[in-house]
């Protein structure tokens, strides 16, 4: 239920994530250089292949969002990696929509670049694999259920009937931060033993 369709939302609610989406984009453009676009590309092709492997979770369904892993690995940037992956699956496969492509990206990029601030110089200057390992944890977990978060706000103030169907998006991102949780770390892990660099962004 991240992908939320065209027709839902209401028009301040989509124009205050286009807005909030620009200025993210902006700022990763900003931020963006020679070093850090290919690892921009392959993690918006990790997000775009993850997210087309759905799990039914009641009456809804969740997917790998990988947001803190973007936060971690690429700060602003990750506005770009969702944007792009988004823009694909709306084009592609009808998944989400045009309009509410704004909303869309904040709510699962907004989460990770915060979590990426948060959690990231943990991650990078600890030399204990424990506490790397929970910080990735704690990443990945976190931007789902920021991302879970989002979603409902956004469900809620476009109108008080969405109140239910917010609550139920709630739920079903409970287990999916579990495993995120794990994904995350796992990956985090890896990359500080094989390619500490992967994990430094030029900046957040």
């Amino acid at each position: 239920m991240a992908h939320i369709p065209d027709g839902i939302l209401s028009a301040p609610v989509l124009i205050a994530g286009g807005a909030l989406a620009a200025a993210g984009v902006a700022l990763g453009l900003r931020r963006l250089d020679d070093r850090m676009t290919p690892r921009t590309a392959i993690l918006a092709a990790a997000f775009f292949a993850g997210s087309l492997v759905a799990v039914p979770v009641g009456p809804s369904s969740v997917h790998l969002l990988l947001a803190g892993l973007m936060g971690v690995m690429l700060g602003t940037a990750a506005f770009l990696a969702v944007l792009v992956a988004l823009l694909l699956q709306v084009l592609l496969f009808g998944f989400g929509g045009l309009t509410t492509l704004g909303v869309n990206t904040v709510n699962i990029a907004l989460p990770g670049v915060l979590c990426g601030l948060l959690l990231g110089p943990v991650i990078r200057s600890t030399t204990r694999p424990a506490v790397r390992v929970a910080a990735g944890a704690l990443a990945g977990a976190l931007a789902v259920l920021g991302t879970g978060g989002l979603v409902a706000l956004s469900l809620w103030l476009s109108s008080s009937d969405y109140t239910p169907a917010a609550r139920v998006v709630i739920a079903t991102y409970l287990p999916l931060a579990l495993a995120e949780a794990v994904v995350t770390a796992t990956i985090v892990s890896f990359l500080a033993r094989v390619q500490p660099d992967a994990l430094r962004p030029v900046a957040p």
